[in-house]
């Protein structure tokens, strides 16, 4: 199988990043933007930027009809995953393949139960740094997105065919031979994050150098190894320790999504992190007070919008 054809939805700040690399190196006919006409209409009048540059996409509508993308790529926010799953069925095909950005451990899973878990393969973006305010997306570090079957023991067919579209593009990448284990460090890492960073106010700096912030977010990660250990990809220290790694070599003026939610008073996707955690500590019958801070501390400013 050869990938000519990729659609994305969803222009967050990965979005946006992932589909302005695209569009250097693909026909303008070859990336579709997925999005109702609304969006459209205000996409077009206000454009985005990237680094200061506008990008420059090519939109279509979910109602329009046309041959399947070979590549579905999902960078919205959880709480838009359903929509966005009925939004992408005119671009999904026999053959096409579906990789979802998406935080969490949970959305392909939810996909499969939709379009078959043949055509899923899992995620994980990392490495990236950032940041979109408005129409206006600033990163230094692109990062890597990370892909492959749940497990395997050497790459299939779909993943041989992203790996050489990847290629053909310059897009960076990884292949993992354990992507359950990766989203689940990966979560680990985004639970102590994105909540810490929220709650406290601060960008990657504040918790990349030693004190109070940088102890909470740790302990939140470890709260998370502590549930891994009840599943079938127990995470260990030296994942935290790579995890850690993989902070540092974020920019330090950078800031996660849920921080960014937080400055344009957006909802958050607590329920992804926390909220997760919450509701697997109950199941497994393991402590995690640290995180029930967060969800606490996270829904008293929330409801401060109002």
């Amino acid at each position: 199988m050869q990938i000519k054809k990729i659609a994305i939805i969803g222009l967050g700040a990965l979005g946006v990043m992932y589909a302005e690399h695209f569009s250097k190196h693909l026909p303008a006919n070859a990336l579709r933007i997925i999005a109702d006409e609304e969006r459209i209409e205000r996409y077009k009048k206000e454009g985005f930027f990237s680094n200061e540059r506008r990008c420059q996409f090519s939109y279509v509508t979910p109602e329009e009809e046309m041959t399947p993308a070979d590549l579905v790529l999902i960078t919205v926010k959880f709480n838009g995953l359903a929509e966005a799953l009925e939004a992408v069925r005119n671009q999904v095909g026999e053959h096409t393949i579906i990789m979802s950005a998406i935080n969490g451990i949970t959305s392909e899973e939810l996909i499969s139960e939709v379009y078959g878990k043949e055509r899923v393969l899992y995620c994980v973006a990392q490495g990236m740094d950032a940041v979109k305010e408005g129409n206006r997306l600033t990163y230094a570090n692109k990062g890597v997105l990370c892909f492959g079957e749940e497990v395997m023991t050497e790459p299939t067919k779909n993943v041989q065919a992203v790996a050489r579209f990847f290629d053909s593009v310059a897009f960076p990448y990884e292949i993992d031979q354990n992507m359950r284990k990766r989203q689940w460090g990966k979560f680990m890492l985004n639970v102590g994050v994105n909540q810490t960073v929220a709650v406290y106010q601060t960008n990657y700096e504040g918790v990349q150098v030693d004190g109070k912030v940088r102890d909470t977010m740790i302990a939140a990660m470890k709260e998370v190894k502590a549930l891994s250990e009840h599943t079938d990809t127990p995470l260990d220290d030296s994942d935290l320790k790579y995890w850690l790694n993989c902070l540092n070599q974020l920019h330090p003026q950078g800031k996660p999504s849920m921080r960014q939610d937080f400055e344009a008073k957006r909802y958050c996707e607590v329920e992804l992190f926390s909220g997760t955690v919450l509701k697997l500590a109950s199941r497994f019958g393991v402590e995690t007070p640290i995180n029930q801070m967060l969800y606490d501390q996270i829904a008293e400013i929330e409801l401060q919008y109002t």
